[in-house]
């Protein structure tokens, strides 16, 4: 989830997987959307039993990877070696950077979520994570549920060359404030819960 040294690129789509979703209903929508944008990486939410998680993590595997698109998930690095994903995404911030990184090797992708800590953020990408991601960016219950300033996403994007990612209670308002600063944007729980979810997307992802 790097870019090109010195290639100027709009920011990418990350997309979110709904959680609860049964992976025989979700697989033609999620399809749907590769097919229909262009997505850089999705992302399996860690709620839920292993076994459910596995079942997803197949589904959403075979489907990713058809449409040549990295999958990664939640925290569970040894699931995510089980069912051939692409790397893990951790949720509490540094603290599993290098022993991620030791246990699925260099060629995984290994994200942190940091809040709206700059410092927690710096020791991500000194570790070793491929990209950082800082949210809520809207007001939402993720995290403290207060938005992470744009002042971080600039300052990030200027001095830190470690890819950064955008997420938590997303509009498009906020999506083209951001745009200018921010590598990737997570999409998920804001076009899951309307009746549409790739209309909602198209409305947001243009």
């Amino acid at each position: 989830m790097t870019d090109q040294p010195d290639a100027p690129s709009a920011p990418q789509l990350y997309l979110i997987t709904p959680v609860g979703a049964e992976p025989s209903a979700f697989a033609p929508m999620l399809a749907e959307i590769l097919e229909r944008f262009d997505v850089a990486c999705i992302r399996i939410p860690g709620a839920g039993d292993e076994t459910a998680l596995g079942r997803m993590a197949d589904t959403v595997r075979d489907v990713a990877h058809a449409h040549d698109v990295m999958v990664v998930i939640d925290d569970h690095i040894p699931l995510a070696q089980r069912h051939g994903l692409d790397g893990v995404h951790l949720t509490g911030g540094p603290k599993q950077v290098r022993y991620a990184r030791k246990e699925l090797g260099a060629d995984a992708i290994v994200g942190a979520h940091c809040g709206a800590s700059r410092h927690d953020g710096m020791t991500a990408a000194e570790a070793g994570a491929d990209y950082v991601s800082f949210g809520p960016a809207g007001d939402s219950a993720l995290g403290t549920g207060e938005p992470v300033p744009a002042d971080l996403f600039a300052w990030w994007s200027e001095m830190i060359e470690v890819p950064v990612v955008a997420e938590g209670a997303l509009d498009a308002a906020l999506i083209g404030k951001l745009a200018p600063i921010t590598d990737f944007f997570a999409l998920g729980p804001e076009i899951w819960s309307e009746d549409d979810p790739v209309t909602a997307l198209s409305m947001l992802w243009r």
